[in-house]
């Protein structure tokens, strides 16, 4: 039934009753009219609006549901849905905007897939650029300010070693940023070395006490599948480290029942509500690429978890 006749149906029920009532009720009306005769035509005009409206509401709640939907869906969760229910112009309704919501699903996930597969081709070439072009030429200037500083005499000789320590501070901070841009840990000892050496990382350059579990007998995956955990435990540190004021954080990777689970843990401050900064809806678009599951959830004085569930992919041939 289509909403026009849905609508057309439920007025005409209530007006129907209404004229049973008038026709078969001991009710007359005088002129001019008494005052108990007004007052129950108040009470019957009452009446019939009350009904009308409660049969509007049931008639018109998944539009109401629909409406609910609409405001509160967010591409970056798939998988909300409306239950399609028999036939007619809302059922119609309902089914074309839950074919809406999946095709807007996939060209967001097919279109964020495109952009981090892009930035992460940009990371590795200024990375790359960073190794060969950068860091060699501090590595020469530290040369030359080694020898410069051996033939040197007092107090020249001091201040060229204290510019040979500026160089090489430099140099490691450039190396620190070209691990952070592209891992290399990553492609060549794979993603637990990869977790063991950025968390070693982050507890040496804060402040955090981090505790590492990680399952023996991992799966093998894929390297899309490894560098998309990868940069979800290195956002979920870099969040703890910069807002959450903790002082203890717990990253784990486990292995049950057919999916991986990484999960970063810590003791902060917690908001109640996680706040979906650019930071986590980065985290969410990273999980789409894998239909993942990503849950973040936050309390007060207990901290901030950070929770990815990968479903296991079948390693190609």
């Amino acid at each position: 039934m289509s909403l026009f006749w849905r609508i057309f149906a439920l007025n005409a029920v209530v007006l129907g009753a209404a004229t049973a009532l008038l026709l078969w009720a001991p009710v007359t009306v005088s002129v001019p009219v008494l005052l108990t005769e007004a007052v129950i035509l108040v009470a019957g005009l009452a009446v019939m609006l009350i009904a009308n409206a409660a049969l509007l509401r049931i008639g018109l709640a998944p539009l109401a549901r629909l409406t609910r939907l609409m405001t509160t869906v967010d591409l970056l969760r798939p998988g909300q849905r409306l239950p399609e229910h028999g036939s007619g112009g809302i059922a119609e309704l309902i089914r074309t905007f839950n074919a809406m919501l999946a095709r807007l699903e996939h060209e967001r996930a097919s279109s964020s897939a495109r952009v981090l597969l892009a930035q992460e081709a940009e990371r590795r070439r200024i990375a790359q650029e960073l190794h060969d072009e950068v860091g060699q030429s501090m590595t020469a200037i530290l040369l030359g300010l080694k020898r410069a500083a051996d033939e040197a005499e007092e107090p020249l000789r001091g201040e060229l070693h204290q510019a040979q320590e500026i160089t090489r501070e430099s140099l490691d901070e450039v190396r620190r940023l070209v691990r952070r841009l592209r891992p290399g840990v990553l492609d060549d000892l794979g993603l637990v070395s990869a977790l063991t050496s950025l968390t070693t990382e982050f507890a040496t350059h804060t402040e955090l006490r981090l505790v590492r579990r990680f399952d023996s007998g991992l799966p093998a995956l894929d390297e899309q599948t490894e560098l998309v955990l990868y940069r979800v435990a290195q956002e979920a540190l870099t969040n703890a480290a910069r807002h959450a004021e903790a002082g203890r954080v717990e990253v784990s990777l486990r292995h049950t029942d057919g999916t991986v689970v990484l999960a970063v843990a810590d003791d902060g401050r917690g908001t109640g509500i996680a706040r979906e900064g650019a930071g986590i809806r980065g985290m969410r678009e990273r999980a789409l690429l894998l239909g993942a599951t990503l849950d973040v959830t936050s309390r007060p004085h207990t901290g901030t978890q950070v929770r990815l569930t990968v479903p296991v992919p079948r390693k190609q041939s």
